[in-house]
């Protein structure tokens, strides 16, 4: 029984990431939408991103699942060091994470749940990065997985690091699109995952 549970559980884990994935790239695309469609395009990637909450708790919730039933593979189980050691290591993952994530969701405001058509460019942390919600959260996957002491959790987190990426690039033509020239001028002032430098004259 347990060997039928581990490979539904990972299944699901699978559909619940890709779905995840696709449905919060469509809630990105407002602007893009709203040339075929009018309007409507900014409730509707509302919904998309609601869907794509969704997926991602059922996510958190396979997360916990392996870590009861892991796969009936030859992998090991639990990281290769005293448990202290993984949960010293994702706290100092998490805690940082948690703040910049927590920042970059302040300072979008409604924005981060309900795109919205008349919401003006981002301040805040977002003068000094252009997608902290990105660089925060995707650590935050890392550092469950340390939490749960699995190794193949572990592994498997490294994949959200490219989703988030591609978040980032769909998100960011939209943008372009939604805002013109003012976000080309931003985007070449603030950086992308790193702060940019700032220029001395």
């Amino acid at each position: 029984m347990a060997s039928v549970i581990d490979w539904i559980n990972f299944i699901v884990l699978v559909m619940s990431t890709v779905l995840m994935a696709y449905f919060y790239i469509k809630s990105v695309r407002p602007a893009a939408l709203e040339k075929k469609i009018g309007e409507s395009a900014y409730p509707k990637c509302k919904r998309y991103r609601i869907i794509a909450s969704t997926f991602e708790v059922l996510t958190i919730v396979n997360y916990l699942i392996y870590y009861f039933y892991p796969l009936s593979i030859d992998f090991p189980r639990l990281l290769p060091w005293e448990y202290w050691v993984s949960v010293v290591v994702g706290f100092a993952i998490f805690i940082p994470s948690l703040i910049l994530m927590f920042k970059g969701l302040r300072d979008a405001g409604n924005e981060s749940l309900e795109p919205k058509k008349e919401h003006t460019l981002n301040s805040g942390i977002y003068e000094t990065l252009r997608h902290p919600q990105a660089v925060g959260e995707a650590p935050i996957w890392l550092a469950i997985s340390f939490f749960l002491n699995s190794p193949f959790l572990v592994l498997y987190s490294f994949l959200w690091f490219p989703i988030f990426y591609v978040f980032c690039i769909a998100e960011e033509r939209d943008l372009v699109i939604r805002y013109g020239p003012p976000y080309l001028e931003y985007r070449d002032r603030v950086g992308f995952l790193i702060p940019k430098r700032k220029r001395t004259d």
